[in-house]
């Protein structure tokens, strides 16, 4: 069995089993140091003054309604579908690299230049984000329920310090997401909705085919290794949020929560539950399905797949 050399002097590669272990291991020992730091900080008089006075949750606006709405879920459970066909097709587009892809689009338009068909996946999934991503914004805003993402006082740096060190010391806060979210969790949706969104968007389309070959001004402003430095890091900031907030949905009132999402109510019967694990397994589905076979007839409705 062939061996990769090593040079003198060279440390070898680490095996990719044991990197992943110890990024884990790694993990664990410094929310380890986290958490005991917090409870630590949390004996003291003026921490707990500190948290009675700001418990965690700013008033919201007079005009925020509670509850979520259809469009909500419906936009809700598109974005995350959306985000894992975007996952796989990008995992899949990084892994090829330089290699030669097996299959290409060409659009059916005039002038239009031939791509690699894993290209053509990913953009048209983004343009489904985005859009989806649209409505959501212009909904939120029309309806005035944007005040439950976008912060009207002062106190929500406070509020979030203080959530923050109650989540950490494992003396979680009582948060009834129904009428207001927490300051740390109005925060990180304001962050991911109107600063990550945006940035992957921007990024992503400078790295597409929809950008113009020729636009010296316009590359200038956006150059294309800027955009890539940029574009995973934003990505890996949406599967850090997406893994905490499906692990703080399970962890504080699991019923509840997917009520709220999954069945539009505030009650903890298993309805939302059930609605959960059949929209994830649908998305599951869909996502393990999209393959080149399956996807070719939708490529082909406005353009041509070839093998070279």
């Amino acid at each position: 069995m062939p061996t990769q050399s090593v040079k003198r002097g060279q440390r070898p590669p680490m095996n990719p089993a044991v990197k992943i272990g110890a990024l884990v291991l790694g993990a664990i020992v410094v929310v380890a140091v986290l958490v005991l730091a917090a409870r630590g900080l949390r004996s003291l008089d003026a921490v707990e003054q500190f948290i009675q006075r700001y418990p965690g949750t700013s008033e919201p606006p007079a005009f925020s309604e509670p509850g979520f709405p259809l469009w909500v879920r419906i936009t809700h459970y598109l974005n995350f579908l959306f985000i894992l066909l975007l996952m796989r097709s990008g995992m899949e587009k990084r892994a090829i690299g330089a290699r030669k892809h097996p299959a290409y689009w060409t659009p059916s338009k005039r002038g239009g230049r031939k791509i690699p068909f894993l290209l053509w996946w990913h953009q048209f999934v983004d343009v489904l984000w985005v859009v989806n991503g649209l409505v959501y914004v212009v909904l939120l805003f029309s309806t005035g329920r944007w005040g439950r993402l976008v912060p009207t006082s002062w106190d929500v740096f406070p509020n979030a310090v203080s959530a923050g060190l109650q989540y950490l010391s494992l003396d979680w806060p009582l948060t009834e997401s129904w009428g207001a979210y927490n300051s740390l969790q109005l925060l990180a949706y304001f962050v991911v909705v109107f600063i990550a969104a945006p940035l992957a968007i921007i990024s992503g389309l400078r790295l597409s085919s929809f950008w113009p070959k020729d636009a010296p001004k316009l590359n200038k402003v956006v150059s294309a290794k800027v955009a890539r430095g940029l574009h995973f890091p934003v990505v890996v900031v949406f599967i850090g949020f997406v893994v905490f907030h499906v692990f703080l949905v399970f962890t504080t009132g699991m019923r509840q929560n997917l009520n709220h999402m999954f069945a539009g109510t505030a009650d903890t019967s298993w309805v939302g539950f059930w609605g959960f694990v059949i929209s994830t397994v649908v998305a599951v589905g869909l996502t393990a399905a999209a393959t080149t076979p399956v996807l070719r007839p939708i490529a082909a409705t406005h353009g041509k797949v070839t093998t070279r």
